[in-house]
């Protein structure tokens, strides 16, 4: 039988990642090389919407008009602005006809209309109230690139002063590329906040600048390669500008998770006397396979996001999933063989020894130990207090939620001086109705005019509805524009699709319009939510047993991090749809969350919090293994961990605050909500709670039925070096008695 101290031989893995450490980094390189190439100038392939279901009615209705109407659907408008004058003077209409005449020229634009030239009935909704702004709606063509690169081309010969007026350009297309602008734009500025803060705190938790140096290597390998990926995909299908966001947020942050993890492991093997080949088997065997599981878990709660039709969601899949595997990889191949070159070396460029003044340095990994040590045995010691007034903070501060309005993401996730807003805005303010917010009824089947008259009255009758055009015919189909009473996608105007689509006719109907596609998303996303919530809880059920061969720990990880999500949740609903904090964080608040935003951040979130749970867990069930000593366990794998933990709390949080400067709504709610939780999961769940509700489920936390034993002594890991058994004959300890001494326990009280 091997000797528990005995150094291991190293394993087929370590053989391979460190046997030609040289050629390993050097592979590497040109494979970053090339990854720079393959995603050069992705960002301008990439698209701005993917809202919609595609399967949707909304959207099929949506590409028959495109396809039957060209002009029914207006997507750009013109906002003339005739200052003090009315819009009926004769020098303004003699310029607006101009301007409508010379749009109407330009190639890609069809449907061109106005205030000067529409019928009585349709130029009310182009005129606004104060009668000094009126509006010129056309309707750019193309995909999303090509839209843009109309807008580029006429946008200067159109935005400015002309002669009597002032024009503004706004409309869908206009908001959707200058979203597309800021988003690039604000992610080369996060790049460059969170990549020297990131070095400072990696420099001020290894206190080596090399050590420093490794994470952040990891992370921009994981980004390139990531880009390359997506690249690629545009190819196939289509991928959201957003979902850049995430590949920079994760690939730095999760790069750096396991890099701290492998390269704190490392040091301390080397701490501990043994020479570099050993350190990194030792390493690979403990962190190593513990960054590989944490890597499945954050990306099996990524995953699920492929279950929904949006392809605004499965974009952050591909990406997440992508960055995740590749940080992973990258921390275990290429951190292995730079760490084999460095040997002692990496603890070279020591910058806190400047700080010590002659007094020792503290063994790498006991930095903060003590005082986590402390932590877990004063939490332990008040274990029913610590678990019950964490968990009425968590749900206290997650009541917000309660009150959430699901919306549609519009002009208002842009800065309030962007001129997209500006004049939809304007729109919202001065103008009746709803000028390209209404709903389209799509008829399709012949029917005569005296049945579409029929039908347009019981359309018009409906109590929401104020006004309807129309019909415009088209041989055997025709449209009809309802405008609601209120804003294009409140309440009343999701009430009015579902009326539209109840209301008989003669002919087959399809409704479509913002409001319509809210409508449609929601109920998407209520479809699938489940199958998703399902496919995560089961799978990260089966990936934590796998790891501690317990059945209570991996329902007790799921509960635990999903009640970590509580306060995110609420903070976004208290900031971004109640509006708190919006001058301080500067935006304009819709009054409504995004609909396909909280399935992001629970996936994103709950990714994240299971990857620091599965370091702790995995110290924890390492010294169990070890000693057998239930609470010795937890208060060590705390001490062992905790710091580190936190640290990589910090700096992800770092980088999703950087990710959060950003001037778009919905990426400044994505990377502060995720900081606010990333950061509520290191620091309380998992130094509180966690603790807690361990110390009083005591022995019972690592039980299974003998099937699923022998299950996980098959096919499960273990995080130890080897198969150390823990005392099976221990006696359980009464409920009231102190769960027994073992040599573990004495390691922590030693220690503090």
């Amino acid at each position: 039988m091997t000797e528990v101290n005995s150094p291991p031989r190293p394993g087929g893995w370590t053989r391979f990642v460190t046997a030609r450490p040289r050629l390993s980094l050097l592979a590497a390189l040109v494979l970053t090389v090339l990854a720079v190439l393959a995603g050069s100038g992705v960002a301008e392939r990439l698209g701005s919407g993917g809202w919609e279901d595609p399967g949707a009615q909304s959207t099929y209705a949506t590409k028959a008009l495109e396809r039957e109407f060209p002009g029914s659907q207006p997507n750009l408008l013109l906002l003339v602005d005739a200052g003090r004058a009315s819009v009926d003077d004769p020098a303004v209409v003699a310029e607006a006809n101009r301007l409508t005449a010379s749009l109407a020229a330009e190639k890609g634009i069809v449907g061109v209309g106005s205030y000067w030239r529409a019928d009585a009935g349709a130029a009310s909704a182009l005129r606004a109230q104060d009668g000094h702004e009126a509006l010129i709606a056309a309707r750019i063509t193309g995909d999303e690139k090509a839209m843009g690169e109309t807008l580029d081309r006429i946008a200067p010969a159109l935005r400015g002063t002309h002669g009597p007026v002032e024009v503004k350009i706004g409309g869908g297309v206009a908001v959707r590329h200058e979203m597309q602008t800021i988003i690039q734009e604000d992610l080369t500025r996060a790049e460059m906040i969170a990549l020297p803060i990131t070095l400072v705190l990696l420099v001020m938790v290894f206190g080596s600048a090399i050590a420093a140096l490794l994470p952040l290597g990891i992370g921009i390998v994981a980004i390139l390669g990531t880009n390359a990926v997506l690249s690629g995909l545009t190819r196939f299908t289509d991928v959201s500008i957003f979902a850049m966001n995430l590949t920079t947020a994760l690939g730095l942050g999760l790069a750096i998770d396991y890099a701290l993890f492998i390269v704190r492991r490392f040091r301390e093997e080397l701490a501990a006397g043994v020479d570099p080949s050993t350190a990194i088997g030792t390493t690979l065997r403990t962190a190593g396979r513990t960054v590989l599981f944490s890597a499945l878990t954050v990306a099996v709660s990524l995953a699920a996001m492929l279950l929904f039709p949006q392809y605004f969601l499965r974009s952050f899949a591909y990406a997440g999933m992508a960055v995740v595997l590749l940080a992973a990889a990258a921390a275990l191949i290429l951190l292995p063989a730079a760490l084999i070159l460095l040997g002692d070396r990496v603890n070279s460029l020591d910058l806190r020894r400047l700080f010590r003044r002659g007094r020792p340095a503290p063994a790498p990994g006991d930095e903060g130990g003590r005082a986590w040590g402390r932590t877990a045995s004063l939490v332990m010691r008040r274990a029913p207090f610590f678990a019950l007034a964490t968990t009425a903070v968590l749900v206290l501060l997650g009541l917000p939620f309660l009150g959430v309005k699901f919306g549609t993401a519009d002009d208002r996730q842009l800065p309030s001086s962007a001129e997209s807003h500006v004049v939809q805005q304007h729109i919202r303010d001065g103008f009746p109705g709803s000028p390209g917010g209404g709903l389209e009824v799509l008829a399709e089947g012949r029917a005569t005019q005296a049945q579409y008259a029929a039908y347009k009255e019981r359309v018009a009758a409906l109590p929401e509805v104020a006004r309807v055009d129309g019909p415009l015919v088209n041989g055997d189909s025709a449209y009809f524009t309802v405008l609601p009473k209120g804003e294009a996608v409140d309440d009343a105007a999701q009430n009015l699709v579902g009326e539209l689509r109840a209301t008989s006719a003669p002919f087959e109907t399809a409704v479509t319009g913002t409001a319509a596609v809210l409508v449609d998303s929601k109920h998407a996303i209520g479809a699938q939510l489940p199958w998703a919530v399902a496919f995560i809880a089961i799978v990260t059920l089966l990936l934590v047993f796998l790891l501690t061969g317990s059945v209570l720990i991996p329902l007790q990880a799921v509960l635990l991090n999903a009640l970590s999500l509580t306060a995110m949740f609420g903070a976004v609903v208290w900031v971004f749809q109640d509006g708190h904090l919006s001058g301080l964080l500067g935006f304009t608040s819709p009054g409504s969350i995004e609909t396909t935003l909280p399935v992001l951040m629970f996936c994103v979130a709950f990714g994240l919090s299971m990857d620091y749970g599965v370091f702790l867990l995995s110290r924890i069930k390492e010294e169990y293994d070890r000693t057998g000593d239930h609470e010795g366990a937890v208060a060590l794998g705390l001490r062992r961990t905790g710091g580190l933990i936190t640290a990589a709390a910090v700096i992800l949080a770092v980088v999703m605050v950087a990710i959060g400067t950003s001037r778009v709504t919905n990426t400044k709610m994505l990377g502060l909500g995720i900081a606010l939780a990333v950061l509520m999961d290191a620091m309380v769940v998992r130094s509180l709670l966690v603790p807690a509700i361990m110390r009083l489920t005591g022995r019972a936390t690592w039980w299974a039925p003998a099937p699923l034993r022998r299950f996980h002594q098959r096919f499960g890991l273990s995080e130890g070096e080897s198969a150390r058994q823990a005392p099976a004959a221990a006696p359980e300890p009464a409920p009231d008695e102190p769960a027994p001494d073992g040599p573990g326990r004495d390691k922590v009280d030693a220690h503090g």
